[in-house]
């Protein structure tokens, strides 16, 4: 009964159903041209690439729902994608040294025990930072499952205090902006620390092998992840679109546009916002466990307050308020940047000097966003509805 009403409901909203038949195709295309299931014309480098992109997606789907649609500027919610990433890369990363310890003891006289066991797996883990046992937040890094929970329970766990304490003492505007930024940058200089327990600066690494999938090949990992990706990011479009147009998005975007009214009507203004805030924190946090292992390695400076504004600057030129508009920003600008920083573009020479587009992608970057906020500042989604009015769609 439930489902039926669900189908019902996406009926009466082509976008979602135009959007989730284009994720399709472009999912089924990708897979018949990539290298692990397909013809090869696609390398397997290039659907890591996609995949990737596929997952900033769903962390621009975040921003735009606690932005866009709830008015809060969250200069912080990349910290949460980047402890979605930690957490299921230490269960990567553990899991598969154990593997290794253990294959590399089968010809010794006699079995390892438990505490030569972990002490071996310590060295090869910490020994680059000069330590060798397990830390405490490693404990449960051996249990899949319990990683998974964590994916979850941690970074919504900080989204519920940080927002209970912001929101409760009505911080609101920039100061909750700067706030937000504040945290992440206190969480990225405490991970850079050796003793943090995550290998400081050196970050976690190896996270594109598979624990017990050493014989399966990267390029159909990189299917399996790039498969995985594009149906959580269709999951969390059609839980967002149906957020969004049931009366707690009425609510959400009064609070956007009139938050004083919104209180004075008697709801509970502030119970709205830690809601939103959790909950696009754990969608970004699923959205870093799917990206890192595509990745291949996570470090502090993927905490970093930029990487959060460069996050709001992709929702900004897709258009915000729109669930579309942020995708095709997030897609677009991330595209564009493994093009402009991979060397792919060539560079331009002026005759004074020579452009080179590593070196000033960020620039262009800028100026587009400059750009969008100046003369159209509903972004590309924006666009695209007035070309759809336009022809009566």
């Amino acid at each position: 009964m439930e489902n039926t009403i669900l189908i019902k409901h996406l009926l009466k909203h082509p976008s979602v159903m135009i959007f989730l038949g284009l994720l399709a195709g472009f999912t089924l295309l990708v897979v018949g041209l990539a290298e692990g299931a397909g013809i090869g014309l696609i390398s397997t480098s290039f659907v890591k690439t996609l995949g990737k992109t596929l997952c900033l997606c769903m962390i621009a789907i975040a921003m735009d729902l606690v932005w866009g649609f709830c008015g809060i500027l969250s200069l912080g919610h990349f910290a949460f994608f980047a402890l979605g990433g930690y957490i299921i890369g230490m269960w990567l990363m553990f899991a598969r040294t154990k593997l290794i310890v253990l294959e590399a003891a089968q010809n010794a006289v006699l079995p390892m025990t438990q505490s030569e066991v972990s002490q071996a797996v310590g060295t090869q883990i910490f020994g680059v930072v000069g330590g060798a046992e397990i830390p405490a937040i490693w404990t449960f890094a051996d249990n899949f499952w319990i990683q998974i929970a964590f994916v979850v329970l941690v970074p919504g766990l900080l989204a519920l205090i940080f927002g209970w304490l912001a929101f409760r003492a009505r911080v609101n505007g920039v100061y909750l902006s700067i706030l937000t930024q504040a945290m992440t940058l206190a969480l990225a200089l405490y991970l850079f620390q050796n003793d943090s327990g995550l290998r400081g600066n050196n970050g976690l690494s190896g996270l594109q092998n598979i624990p017990g999938f050493d014989a399966v090949s990267q390029a159909d990992i990189s299917i399996w992840f790039f498969i995985a990706s594009a149906g959580a990011l269709a999951l969390i479009y059609v839980l967002a679109y149906g957020l969004i147009s049931s009366k707690m998005g009425n609510i959400i975007r009064g609070i956007r546009d009139n938050e004083a009214r919104v209180r004075f009507l008697g709801y509970n203004v502030e119970s709205y916002k830690l809601f939103i805030f959790v909950l696009t924190a754990i969608i970004a946090a699923v959205a870093g466990a799917l990206y890192y292992p595509q990745a291949g390695i996570i470090n502090p400076a993927e905490l970093a307050p930029i990487a959060s504004i460069y996050l709001a600057v992709w929702v900004a030129i897709g258009g915000r308020g729109r669930l579309y508009g942020a995708v095709i920003g997030a897609a677009f600008v991330s595209l564009l940047s493994s093009y402009f920083t991979g060397g792919q573009a060539p560079d331009i020479p002026l005759g004074f000097g020579t452009l080179r587009w590593t070196e000033w992608w960020l620039v262009l970057l800028g100026l587009s966003f400059v750009g969008v906020t100046l003369y159209a500042p509903k972004g590309i989604g924006g666009l695209i509805d007035h070309l759809t009015r336009k022809r009566g769609v």
